[in-house]
């Protein structure tokens, strides 16, 4: 099941996109996939409402306008840094014993075609694909792997856009690289975690103005996505309508001192198979 959002920011209509491509709208059944579409079971009911007779007789062409991240602002956005050891080789770090965690504005979030802002100020603006993780379920002190895989709703596409002077070089304190206006695009999709069969087989990319530079897979994640689950619910709650960015493979500007960080005009294009695949363009901050 894919879910997805259409509509101006901050009045998006909640579709389901059906296995033949049809999309249908779903108002009557969620109001929106936001923490109280997931908190009250939503994902359950909503299959069950597709499910019962004539639910998708009404599915028809692609919605117009504009594409909405398809999940609602989330409760909060937790974020795993160096999370892949080639990623950890070219930014100079050690590959970490435990899960390195940090925060993101749960306003960050825009839609998948949504222009990023450049923040006043910014000198080194990078780029991250990653896999998402959207929490169905609370999760608390999860004892087992298994356990943690139940807790998820589905997978997306995030862009973990950082600025990497604000980030490294104004304190030490990531938040600041990580928390500016725009900078989590996601989708285009939610695909429910019955659709993924394995989330540490999926493959990353991210190409800027049309070159190549991360081509990474989710299997060389350090910490697997259940085992981050279970690492987090130790320390914090992850509430229905969170998500959790796992991390970036190799091939972010930090990386290579030869390619230029991320100007205006810039175009970056970032997928994950089966997820979809997102596009923006880098403008100047109004």
């Amino acid at each position: 099941m894919r879910l997805a959002r259409y509509g101006t920011a901050g009045h998006e209509v909640p579709y389901v996109i059906t296995d033949d491509d049809r999309y249908l709208e779903v108002s009557r059944v969620a109001q929106d996939f936001g923490p109280a579409f997931f908190a009250g079971g939503g994902m359950d009911r909503l299959k069950d409402w597709l499910g019962s007779p004539g639910a998708l007789d009404r599915a028809g062409g692609e919605p117009p306008g504009r594409v909405g991240a398809p999940i609602a602002r989330p409760g909060k956005i937790v974020c795993i840094g160096i999370n892949y050891a080639d990623h950890a080789a070219e930014a100079g770090m050690d590959v970490p014993r435990e899960p390195v965690v940090f925060l993101k504005g749960a306003d960050t979030v825009v839609g998948p075609y949504d222009d990023v802002h450049i923040p006043r100020g910014a000198t080194k603006v990078d780029w991250e694909v990653e896999l998402g993780v959207v929490i169905g379920r609370r999760a608390r002190y999860l004892q087992s792997e298994e356990d943690a895989l139940e807790c998820i709703a589905g997978y997306v596409v995030s862009h973990d856009v950082s600025e990497r002077a604000f980030q490294l070089e104004r304190g030490g304190q990531w938040d600041k690289g990580k928390c500016c206006e725009t900078f989590n695009p996601v989708g285009p999709w939610l695909v429910s975690a019955e659709e993924v069969t394995d989330p540490q087989s999926l493959t990353l990319h991210l190409a800027v103005n049309g070159e190549l530079m991360q081509d990474g897979s989710t299997s060389d994640m350090v910490f697997g996505v259940a085992s981050i689950l279970v690492y987090l619910s130790q320390f914090m709650v992850l509430e229905p309508g969170d998500m959790v960015n796992t991390g970036t493979p190799a091939g972010v500007a930090l990386g290579r001192p030869e390619q230029p960080f991320l100007k205006e005009g810039d175009v970056v294009v970032a997928g994950i198979a089966g997820l979809g695949e997102q596009r923006q363009e880098f403008v100047a901050a109004p």
